[in-house]
């Protein structure tokens, strides 16, 4: 680069090529992924006006008639239904209880982690942390429906040796959010972890031992070279967390979910399967989703303009 940058002389068109030469092969590897995101992330988007639309299965999406309302009916429809006004509350709620839950987590875990001086059982614990990542939902669920049931499952036998329970884990709406909170720390918190561990590597050890020579205890360590080291990590997955505040995952909520605890688990993703697609009605469930992901990228817009005026760097 600065033997390019270095001849002035030469036509800007020549410096091009030279360059291309030279780092061709970069941009040959940056091929296939631009080709992936054009072809199954960008060009489908041309279906979002489907949400403005009469939709028509056997008509192109532009040769569609628009719909009434100024092409706003489905949008007018949606917020006209109570299910979805539901759905839309609770898709909040769990989201910020798995936010204010879940979040800080990882950020524990990795800490004790770090502080461990048996290396391993500092990785064992580790693996045995991110494992459930990789189990889906449907196989949690079966799990928990075994482990949770009232009268066989393990933990309320557990519980009646001591004289507690049953439990209805599943079966009541607020012990229904507070296992679905805590299954979702459970299967995701490994993973995490594996992000702000390996922030963690990016502390010089030299800070430790004079911070140790200075006679700093652990916990003044960890608030004053640990959680500072985090925080450009912190920052930048707590941005990607609130982006996604009013996104909602279809599987979890879905598998979990029973017709006792319909009130507290019926979220947005569940609302457009049920309303929209099982019931045919695509622009409806189109435009539930048009307004989901701009609702998204407006929190994800604000949360990082709030981070750049407290001094953080942001994602971009």
């Amino acid at each position: 680069m600065s033997a390019i940058a270095a001849a002035p002389g030469k036509p800007s068109k020549s410096r091009f090529l030279i360059y291309l030469s030279r780092y061709w092969t970069l941009y040959l590897l940056l091929a296939l992924p631009i080709v992936y995101f054009a072809v199954f992330k960008y060009f489908p988007m041309v279906n979002i006006l489907v949400a403005f639309k009469k939709y028509n299965i056997t008509t192109s999406v532009f040769n569609m008639e628009w719909a009434q309302n100024n092409g706003f009916e489905h949008f007018i429809k949606a917020f006209s239904n109570r299910d979805f006004l539901y759905a839309l509350r609770n898709t909040l709620t769990l989201n910020l209880l798995d936010l204010l839950c879940g979040f800080p987590a990882p950020i524990i875990l990795a800490i004790v982690l770090n502080e461990l001086k048996f290396k391993m059982f500092k990785r064992v614990t580790q693996t045995i942390a991110y494992m459930p990542h990789f189990l889906s939902w449907i196989i949690i669920s079966g799990m928990a429906l075994q482990l949770f049931a009232p009268t066989s499952g393990l933990v309320n036998l557990a519980l009646g040796k001591i004289g507690i329970g049953p439990i209805h884990f599943l079966d009541n709406s607020s012990n229904w959010v507070a296992t679905y909170i805590f299954l979702g720390i459970w299967q995701s918190v490994g993973w995490n972890t594996i992000i702000y561990l390996a922030a963690l590597t990016g502390i010089s050890p030299e800070l430790y031992e004079a911070a140790a020579v200075d006679g700093a205890g652990r916990f003044r360590r960890i608030w004053h070279i640990t959680l500072p080291g985090l925080r450009s990590t912190i920052v930048v997955l707590l941005i990607m967390n609130l982006g996604r505040i009013l996104g909602s995952e279809f599987d979890r909520p879905y598998a979990l979910s029973n017709k006792l605890v319909s009130d507290v688990s019926n979220v947005i993703s569940t609302f457009v399967y049920t309303h929209g697609i099982k019931s045919l009605q695509f622009s409806l469930a189109t435009a539930v989703g048009l307004f989901q992901s701009v609702i998204c990228v407006l929190f994800l817009l604000g949360a990082n303009a709030m981070a750049e005026k407290f001094g953080e760097r942001g994602i971009w």
